[in-house]
Protein backbone atom coordinates (compact mmCIF):
# COMPACT_ATOMS: atom_id res chain seq x y z
CA UNK A 1 0.00 0.00 0.00
CA UNK A 2 1.00 3.64 -1.38
CA UNK A 3 1.66 6.11 1.35
CA UNK A 4 1.46 9.66 0.54
CA UNK A 5 2.37 12.23 3.45
CA UNK A 6 1.47 16.04 3.25
CA UNK A 7 0.94 19.17 5.38
CA UNK A 8 -2.18 21.25 4.80
CA UNK A 9 -4.25 24.27 6.72
CA UNK A 10 -7.94 24.18 7.00
CA UNK A 11 -9.78 26.57 5.68
CA UNK A 12 -11.99 28.96 8.04
CA UNK A 13 -15.31 27.31 6.66
CA UNK A 14 -13.30 23.74 7.85
CA UNK A 15 -12.41 22.43 4.61
CA UNK A 16 -9.85 20.99 3.79
CA UNK A 17 -8.22 20.37 0.59
CA UNK A 18 -5.23 18.52 -1.26
CA UNK A 19 -3.77 18.58 -4.69
CA UNK A 20 -1.28 16.47 -6.49
CA UNK A 21 -1.84 13.56 -4.97
CA UNK A 22 0.10 10.61 -6.40
CA UNK A 23 -2.98 8.39 -6.92
CA UNK A 24 -5.15 7.32 -10.28
CA UNK A 25 -8.68 8.82 -10.52
CA UNK A 26 -11.53 6.63 -9.29
CA UNK A 27 -8.44 4.79 -6.90
CA UNK A 28 -10.02 4.27 -3.65
CA UNK A 29 -8.13 5.59 -1.10
CA UNK A 30 -7.59 6.00 2.86
CA UNK A 31 -7.99 9.41 4.29
CA UNK A 32 -6.59 9.90 7.77
CA UNK A 33 -6.52 13.58 9.29
CA UNK A 34 -4.41 14.15 12.94
CA UNK A 35 -3.51 17.35 14.12
CA UNK A 36 0.18 18.65 13.42
CA UNK A 37 2.47 18.26 16.89
CA UNK A 38 3.02 21.64 18.30
CA UNK A 39 5.72 23.50 16.70
CA UNK A 40 6.74 26.53 18.57
CA UNK A 41 8.10 27.06 22.16
CA UNK A 42 5.01 28.78 23.07
CA UNK A 43 2.22 26.14 22.42
CA UNK A 44 4.73 23.47 23.76
CA UNK A 45 4.75 25.72 27.44
CA UNK A 46 1.48 26.35 27.32
CA UNK A 47 0.39 22.56 26.69
CA UNK A 48 2.69 21.70 29.98
CA UNK A 49 1.09 24.23 31.51
CA UNK A 50 -2.67 22.62 31.05
CA UNK A 51 -1.45 19.45 31.62
CA UNK A 52 0.64 20.42 35.04
CA UNK A 53 -3.11 22.13 35.93
CA UNK A 54 -4.90 19.06 35.49
CA UNK A 55 -2.07 17.04 37.60
CA UNK A 56 -2.94 19.51 40.50
CA UNK A 57 -6.28 19.20 40.35
CA UNK A 58 -6.24 15.32 40.36
CA UNK A 59 -3.60 15.69 43.23
CA UNK A 60 -5.97 17.61 45.00
CA UNK A 61 -8.90 15.34 45.21
CA UNK A 62 -9.36 13.78 48.62
CA UNK A 63 -9.21 10.25 47.17
CA UNK A 64 -5.82 10.88 45.95
CA UNK A 65 -4.93 12.05 49.42
CA UNK A 66 -5.49 8.46 51.12
CA UNK A 67 -3.16 6.78 47.95
CA UNK A 68 0.33 4.91 49.55
CA UNK A 69 3.49 4.85 47.63
CA UNK A 70 2.96 1.25 48.24
CA UNK A 71 -0.12 1.07 46.36
CA UNK A 72 1.23 2.82 43.68
CA UNK A 73 4.10 0.39 42.90
CA UNK A 74 1.72 -2.41 43.07
CA UNK A 75 -0.64 -0.92 40.62
CA UNK A 76 2.15 0.12 38.33
CA UNK A 77 3.66 -3.27 39.02
CA UNK A 78 0.41 -5.26 37.97
CA UNK A 79 -0.04 -3.20 34.42
CA UNK A 80 3.37 -4.32 33.71
CA UNK A 81 2.67 -7.41 34.52
CA UNK A 82 0.03 -7.60 32.53
CA UNK A 83 1.35 -6.08 29.31
CA UNK A 84 3.70 -9.04 29.42
CA UNK A 85 1.14 -11.44 29.11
Amino acid sequence: METFRTRATVSKDGKLSIKGLPFRPGEKVEVLVRAEEPTSVVERRALVSELKAVFREMQALPQAKTITEDEIAAEIAAYRAEQLK
